[in-house]
């Protein structure tokens, strides 16, 4: 027997860039318009977590409160979107599963990839399983699957914590712009009692003591984000609590113009020592960067590349 998915599309938002005063390695990256335009972006990108809030409205229109505890987004990024345009969000659903995209108005398809709860297959299960893998790192030198960050790293996400270099605004100035806006996030209006992390903002918490793994690349070098999974085992992750992070190297594989590695961090509750979140991260890193990079990597060329009817109301701003 056949089950028809439930497909349900978002409103447009307008996803913003606040990565303009990012650095790492002394340098600036995609996310700056004169470094996006000099590897030939059209202008600064938005950062790749920030599409995921588009689908917390969705997911929990269909899964409730559990989208927040065992609930998973897994995507593929296929376009850069720039400050300014706007995006709409799809998720057909199927049980405990549903196929998701990311489109901007034109159609360009900026992400897909899936939604799941508890342990249904993602998204990015089948892209690692089709890795083309890199065997002679040159800007992962040293690297390899099965290395692990150098110690645990401490991390907590306070309403105005400054989260580093990386990511150089406060929790606060996040929700000033976030996409989807939630009572959920800054009070305890909601089924935990205390405000909990957007789950866009669980990619930034994993990613903020970056600088604490060990995990180093050649540098100056210039990244962008191919896939993105953030998972959630014992969820949410709440705000201005404690968490370990802890880092292992997944695989390495390239395309044409990028070196690119997959590294899983795990969230673990410092107080209890249950682990609640992990971010599967794939990063690519434009060879073209990297000045000491072999001139037989290869010619530089494009890298790796309404509502619903049957959904009754409207999808509801500012709670889930």
């Amino acid at each position: 027997m056949f089950t028809t998915p439930l497909e349900i599309t978002g409103p447009l938002r307008t996803p913003r860039n606040l990565l303009l005063d990012q650095t790492y390695g002394d340098h600036a990256g995609i996310h700056d318009p004169a470094t996006a335009q000099r590897l030939g972006v059209a202008g600064a990108a938005v950062e790749g977590p920030t599409h995921f809030s588009q689908y917390d409205p969705l997911a929990a229109r269909m899964w409730g409160e559990r989208w927040f505890s065992s609930g998973c987004l897994s995507a593929h990024f296929e376009a850069i979107c720039l400050d300014g345009e706007r995006t709409r969000a799809t998720a057909a659903f199927t049980g405990d599963r549903a196929l998701i995209h990311t489109t901007k108005e034109d159609g360009t398809r900026v992400l897909s990839g899936t939604a799941t709860l508890g342990d249904e297959p993602t998204a990015l299960d089948e892209r690692l399983a089709e890795l083309r893998p890199l065997h002679r790192p040159v800007i992962f030198e040293g690297w390899k699957p099965g290395r692990r960050g150098a110690r645990p790293e401490h991390v907590r996400m306070g309403p105005d914590t400054h989260m580093g270099d990386l990511y150089p605004f406060t929790l606060n100035r996040k929700l000033e712009t976030i996409t989807e806006t939630s009572s959920w996030y800054s009070g305890p209006d909601n089924p935990w009692g205390r405000p909990i992390v957007p789950l866009e903002m669980i990619s930034v918490l994993a990613m903020s003591t970056w600088a604490e793994s060990g995990l180093v690349k050649a540098e100056p070098t210039v990244g962008l984000f191919l896939d993105l999974q953030i998972k959630l085992l014992a969820g949410p992750v709440f705000v201005d609590a404690p968490y370990v992070l802890e880092r292992e190297v997944v695989a390495l594989g390239e395309t044409r113009r990028t070196e690119t590695a997959w590294v899983r961090t795990t969230v673990t509750c410092e107080s209890t020592g249950s682990t609640v979140a992990e971010v599967l991260l794939h990063q690519g890193v434009f060879k073209e960067s990297y000045p000491d990079y072999p001139d037989d990597s290869g010619s530089p060329g494009s890298p790796g590349s309404a509502d619903h009817p049957d959904v009754p109301g409207d999808i509801p701003d500012g709670a889930f």
